[in-house]
């Protein structure tokens, strides 16, 4: 399951987080957001006990998206230990998000 959060939960979410993270930076009017998010929402409940899924609308946190340098969405950015280590720019089939989780 993904949680929605903002600028002030994201650096205890994300960047303190005790395991990876993938934060998904969508838009509510999203066609392919939309697409993303039953599988994101699946892997967070999969993977529970090894990562976590938070999302943030770059409509509610724009400072944190440009922050971040995201210029499209969704763009499901992977950390670990508050370091990015990989980005996915667009929508992704189940499988390639899976690859990528699976290195982390």
């Amino acid at each position: 399951m993904s949680e929605n959060i903002g600028r002030n939960e994201f650096e205890e979410k994300v960047l303190k987080a005790g395991k990876p993270v993938i934060a998904d930076f969508f838009s509510e009017t999203c066609g392919p957001c939309r697409r993303m998010a039953p599988i994101l929402d699946e892997i967070g409940e999969e993977y529970a006990d090894r990562l976590s899924v938070v999302k943030i609308s770059i409509n509610s946190d724009p400072d944190l998206a440009i922050e971040y340098g995201v210029q499209y969405v969704p763009t499901m950015i992977f950390f670990r230990n508050g370091e990015e280590l990989d980005r996915i720019v667009g929508a992704v089939s189940r499988n390639e998000l899976l690859e990528t989780v699976e290195k982390l």
